[in-house]
């Protein structure tokens, strides 16, 4: 797996000295609200019995980013595909970070990374269709969107409008690409 550095991440495979700030993330209620409709409770859930990524740092397909000066934790990204052919890329930051472009820039480099270096044919994401700011990332990495699918879910904030679904491929990667990582 690649390392990568951008103008304020450093954005490295994951490993188990992260498992503490991934599971952090997962005790936010606002962090999880779109995901488990608040903080995640360790005590009762299985990581393997849930249909979100709770990575604990030996996982092949999450990156962790932090700030390049400090090293402060930031978050964590994760490209993983399970035929080889297309991908899926997701996100999780600390609340402190949202807003500040960092879910943009290292989703970025990992579907640069994904189309120019691994082959990938196609990348998609997805979320709840009223996660407003997770949709802007993925429209800000070029991806559109391609279907919303019904969410049965009575506990989820705003399930009754569904998950949406947005897609890249390579020809649409290529055709808007810009330099965005320094791989290191």
């Amino acid at each position: 797996m690649a390392l990568f550095q951008t103008a304020n991440l450093t954005v490295a495979p994951c490993t188990p000295n992260d498992r503490e700030d991934f599971i952090a993330l997962e005790l936010d209620p606002d962090v999880m609200h779109f995901l488990n409709g608040g903080a995640v409770d360790h005590e009762a859930t299985d990581p393997d019995a849930v249909d979100f990524l709770m990575p604990r740092g030996t996982e092949p397909f999450v990156w962790t980013a932090r700030l390049k000066d400090s090293g402060e934790f930031v978050g964590w990204f994760c490209l993983s595909s399970a035929d080889g052919r297309s991908a899926e890329i997701g996100y999780r930051l600390c609340k402190r970070n949202w807003g500040r472009g960092f879910a943009s820039v290292g989703a970025r480099v990992l579907v640069d990374w994904g189309f120019a270096d691994v082959g990938y044919e196609m990348i998609a994401a997805c979320t709840m269709a009223v996660n407003l700011g997770s949709r802007r990332v993925m429209e800000k990495l070029g991806m559109r969107h391609v279907r919303t699918v019904e969410v049965k879910s009575q506990f989820l904030p705003g399930a009754d409008q569904g998950e949406v679904w947005y897609e890249m491929s390579r020809a649409e990667w290529r055709s808007i690409r810009k330099p965005s990582d320094r791989r290191v």
